[in-house]
């Protein structure tokens, strides 16, 4: 592995030159890791993560500045396929993204592919130097069962890609990062997605044995887990209207198998670490779920259809985990009838048996949530035609729509909607008893500038409005995650719009990472653990 040691010095300068901005930025010093007398690494995330940690640290807020308490965290997420490259290298074998970018590039809006990507395989270390710049507590990143695994089972277990990943947990913690590891995001082994992918029950013996592997390997030092990454997103559109990877057509019937599959996979690792692993890891893992939050989209439109629209995205998963663990009540009824009506003997939602339900209800330690925009919302009052594809969209019967005074950032779904973010963590408080939350993704898109601007507006609003929800509302929020460190490979949207605090030229033989205003603004979030309002 090689990385150029120039780059640190490269993003200190530009900082310096962002010094006009009034902003200032700290690069810290690495700090040691202490283990505590059972040989475990003390971790402030774990701490944070637990209700007796929240407890202790929310208030004190005592010179008239709301502040972050002392034990709120901080970090930046990056995912596997969007940075690493390497695409074919030492033993890596192809994902469903690897299929799709270069089977179908017509798909992707500048024919681009992660092939290189920001090539963090090699360049592991200029990411880390730019997450030390910043001062981030975390980083939250990807592991490529396709990298580690290539068949998805021990049978194809790649030392290659077992020392990469041990060579990057160790280095972000000798430089005081935690790693929080998320087993899997959209890239799925092509060999795996050949048997069924999330459509087959084959994957849930699949991604158990992985994530025993991953315990295994790297459990003694990684002690947050995500098992999966935004269900909703990866179901809905890879197996149900084919639109993304991997590009499976099977909808009303797809996205709901993939989902109840992704709950008892997640469900199955969540018990193995349990019953083998956390007597002596004392770690804790969670399942990344996505869904925006819903207004009435005008005095006619009755709350419930927000709520609805509420259940059918985000209480599709949670429900089961943090509720009564069973799908929503309007889901299982609804989908029901609606199967009914088009002649089938059962319902396109799969049911839980008896002893599924108690595997999955409760088997998650906090609640881990993507939130980067809202919608406003009525119900589609057509009635319901049995003669025409069902799809999840006609199950739920909502139409979304935008309030013309918000503004959008690059991406066309992505409008800025700052108080949506304390509304949801208020929905999840008063639905599921106020569970511990870590935001895990929030950013915002643009060209790629480095004055980015926008970039820090968008992250003053959420901040204040996540900071509201703590210190008014009382959520019990135990972290921010910003999405995402660097600039990388936006799925179909490919490089045409850029995520990072650093700016990456793709074109540059050396992907220098080149900190952006928005960088030096988190740095000072981060060391005064206040909103800067300058």
């Amino acid at each position: 592995m090689h990385y150029n040691k120039g780059v640190l010095t490269v993003a200190l300068l530009v900082l310096i030159n962002l010094n006009s901005c009034n902003g200032y930025i700290t690069t810290g010093i690495p700090q040691l890791i202490d283990r505590d007398p059972s040989g475990q690494y003390s971790s402030k995330l774990t701490h944070a993560l637990t209700k007796k940690g929240l407890y202790e640290w929310i208030g004190n807020q005592t010179d008239g500045t709301p502040h972050f308490p002392e034990l709120f965290i901080f970090g930046a997420a990056t995912a596997a396929y969007q940075i690493e490259g390497a695409w074919n290298e030492d033993g890596k074998g192809p994902s469903v993204w690897d299929t799709l970018t270069h089977d179908h590039p017509e798909l992707v809006v500048d024919h681009a592919t992660g092939d290189r990507a920001a090539d963090s395989y090699h360049r592991y270390m200029s990411d880390i130097d730019a997450l030390k710049t910043v001062g981030f507590d975390f980083y939250r990143f990807s592991i490529s069962w396709s990298r580690l695994m290539p068949n998805g089972d021990r049978t194809s277990l790649n030392g290659a890609a077992l020392a990469y990943y041990n060579q990057l947990i160790d280095e972000l913690l000798s430089n005081g990062i935690q790693p929080i590891v998320t087993m899997l995001h959209y890239d799925l082994p092509q060999y795996v997605q050949n048997l069924g992918g999330f459509a087959s029950p084959l994957i849930v013996d699949y991604f158990l044995e992985y994530a025993d592997v991953l315990f295994n390997q790297f459990g003694d030092r990684v002690k947050v887990w995500i098992t999966h990454n935004e269900p909703y997103d990866f179901c809905v559109e890879g197996y149900g209207t084919g639109s993304s990877g991997p590009l499976v057509y099977a909808s009303g019937i797809g996205e709901y198998l993939c989902a109840h599959h992704v709950l008892l996979s997640h469900a199955s690792a969540y018990h193995r670490y349990n019953d083998v692993y956390r007597s002596y890891q004392q770690g804790l893992i969670g399942i990344t779920l996505s869904g925006r939050y819903y207004y009435p989209a005008s005095d006619a439109t009755a709350p419930e259809v927000a709520e609805r629209a509420l259940e059918f995205q985000i209480g599709w998963f949670a429900d089961p985990l943090f509720g009564a663990g069973n799908y929503p009540t309007v889901m299982v009824n609804d989908i029901a009838n609606n199967s009914q009506l088009e002649g089938r003997t059962r319902s396109r939602l799969p049911t839980f048996t008896d002893i599924e339900r108690k595997l999955v209800k409760g088997s998650v330690d906090f609640f881990a949530y993507n939130y980067y925009s809202s919608r406003l919302v009525e119900l589609d009052t057509t009635k319901y035609n049995p003669l025409d594809t069902p799809s999840w969209q006609r199950d739920a019967r909502i139409i979304q729509s935008v309030n013309p005074g918000w503004s959008r950032a690059k991406s066309s779904w992505l409008y800025v909607v700052p108080e949506g973010l304390r509304g949801m963590l208020n929905w999840i408080r008063k639905r599921y008893n106020n569970p511990p939350v870590l935001i895990t993704e929030n950013g915002y898109s643009d060209d790629g500038q480095v004055d980015d601007k926008e970039r820090i507006d968008y992250y003053t609003q959420h901040l204040n409005a996540l900071l509201a929800a703590v210190l008014e509302d009382g959520c019990h929020v135990a972290g921010f995650t910003a999405w995402s460190i660097i600039d990388n490979f936006e799925w179909l949207r490919g490089y045409s719009e850029k995520f990072g605090l650093f700016y990456v030229n793709f074109t540059d033989p050396d992907l220098a990472r080149i900190p952006k205003r928005s960088a030096n603004f988190m740095a000072r979030v981060i060391s005064t653990r206040t909103i800067p309002t300058d």
